[in-house]
């Protein structure tokens, strides 16, 4: 952990991300690095639901434990506070099951009453004083809640800034015909500030739908209005990564690339985040060859058909790689029994299965040679990361995007499963030329590029470095 800088103003921000295991991660590495080396006070707001998760996920821990507990302590103790508080749904309601009725709450006001109530506690009671709200994007009423207790609003947004573009701008996407309208068009979107070109195919999922009548679909639109009035937004990207991208958006607002957000080197200042127990898969890759292991995973909330499963479970047998494949619990909703009878015994020496495991260790093992991923941004930057080239089979929200950068504009992945439905034999001979070494010597090429470029702007004289810099002394 980087040592502290005790010669600037001390801040106090509130930290409060979308219930989600993607934005979690990001949201709690941002809070250690502010409160580590930039001399912040954090408050770290989160739903009991959640928390029950994480410290379920954890059969050995209280749960009452502060997930700070650990970095609260210590010569280098951070002043991190954590604080757990109910959205007012019961804790036994199912938000992945009832996504459309939990997003409504999101909008009718209910979760809003419980948030403001919240804050305005930590506003009234704390010291120091509370000056900035650091807060996602996806929650619509942040600038509501900012103004009413006198706080700057920094929106954090935790995918590209390209997605973000393409959502900022959406009014006009529907004006020239590309979105909400009866006879959609199909040719290239060259249009949008920043962006040179891009397919329609290349959109976020929601907005390549046809109805955008859903709650999912309000959320998003009165969270792009209301990003308009927040005084900062803070991208979990790098700016050398998405140059004229940024440079369009900070033509709109104060925009700043801060990213990758990953968590601390030191494991002594791990947080747990996971909200599903997490299997060890160390033992099983030890005797594993160098670069020989496809690890396949697809995130923490998309959800594929039995048919995807079963058939990627047959390439995989097919393929004759060796794999470790995160089988996430409800990967497929009001599912059980996934794969294949007997499948198990198949693969046995040559493949693991596993409900959840941690991602960064398994991607900085020297067995791994290749990563089958939904492309949710934070295993792009962490696959970038530790080296590994990406087979990219992208799911919904803003993965079709991402697969975008990473395949067209990188070229640091390829893409799996360009014919729909799944075929076992297509699939098994899309692992065997990816994790050929031909195929993954040339990816690595270029990822050696990217992750450099990572790398630097991480350097205390980095583009992202001083972005945060930047940002800081704006607060003042």
């Amino acid at each position: 952990m980087e040592a502290k800088n005790t010669n600037v103003k001390k801040h106090h921000a509130i930290i409060f991300p979308l219930p989600l295991q993607g934005h979690i991660n990001p949201a709690v590495n941002l809070s250690l690095k502010l409160a580590s080396s930039k001399n912040f006070t954090i408050t770290f707001l989160t739903f009991e639901f959640l928390h029950q998760d994480i410290t379920r996920a954890r059969p050995c821990v209280d749960s009452h434990i502060n997930i700070f507990s650990r970095v609260r302590q210590g010569p280098n103790a951070v002043d991190i506070r954590y604080r757990v508080f109910s959205d007012g749904l019961p804790l036994e309601f199912d938000r992945t099951g009832k996504l459309e009725e939990f997003v409504g709450w999101y909008l009718d006001g209910g979760m809003f009453d419980q948030v403001e109530k919240e804050i305005e506690e930590v506003v009234l009671k704390s010291k120091p004083k509370v000056d900035v709200l650091i807060i996602d994007t996806f929650y619509p009423w942040a600038s509501k809640i900012a103004k009413k207790f006198g706080l700057r609003l920094a929106s954090f947004w935790t995918e590209p800034a390209l997605v973000f573009n393409l959502y900022y701008h959406v009014n006009l996407l529907k004006q020239h015909g590309h979105f909400d309208c009866p006879d959609t068009r199909k040719d290239p979107i060259d249009y949008i500030p920043g962006v040179q070109s891009i397919e329609p195919h290349d959109l976020m999922s929601y907005l390549q739908d046809k109805d955008v009548s859903t709650n999912m679909h309000k959320l998003i639109f009165q969270a792009y209005q209301d990003v308009r009035q927040a005084d900062y937004v803070l991208c979990n990207t790098v700016q050398e990564l998405e140059l004229d991208t940024i440079s369009a958006l900070q033509a709109l607002m104060p925009f700043y690339a801060v990213g990758p957000i990953f968590p601390p080197v030191s494991p002594d200042h791990a947080v747990p985040t996971s909200l599903w127990t997490e299997s060890s898969c160390l033992e099983w890759l030890g005797p594993k060859p160098n670069g020989s292991v496809l690890y396949v995973s697809f995130g923490s909330i998309a959800n594929i058909s039995k048919d995807d499963v079963m058939e990627i479970a047959y390439g995989l047998i097919e393929s004759n790689v060796d794999f470790v494949w995160v089988l996430r619990p409800r990967t497929v909703l009001h599912e059980a029994d996934l794969l294949p009878v007997g499948f198990e015994e198949v693969i046995s020496g040559r493949g693991i299965i596993v409900p959840w495991t941690n991602q960064i260790v398994v991607l900085s093992h020297p067995a791994i040679g290749g990563f089958l991923t939904h492309c949710g941004w934070n295993s792009v930057l962490e696959s970038i990361w530790y080296k590994i080239p990406t087979l990219c089979f992208p799911i919904f929200t803003d993965q079709f995007t991402n697969r975008k950068l990473v395949v067209d504009d990188w070229k640091v992945g390829i893409n799996f499963g360009n014919k729909q439905p799944l075929k076992r034999m297509e699939i098994a001979s899309q692992i065997k030329i990816f994790m050929s070494k031909e195929k993954r010597d040339e990816l690595r090429e270029n990822i050696d590029v990217i992750r450099k470029i990572l790398g630097n702007a991480l350097e205390a004289d980095g583009s992202s470095s001083k972005n945060i810099d930047l940002f800081i002394e704006q607060l003042i």
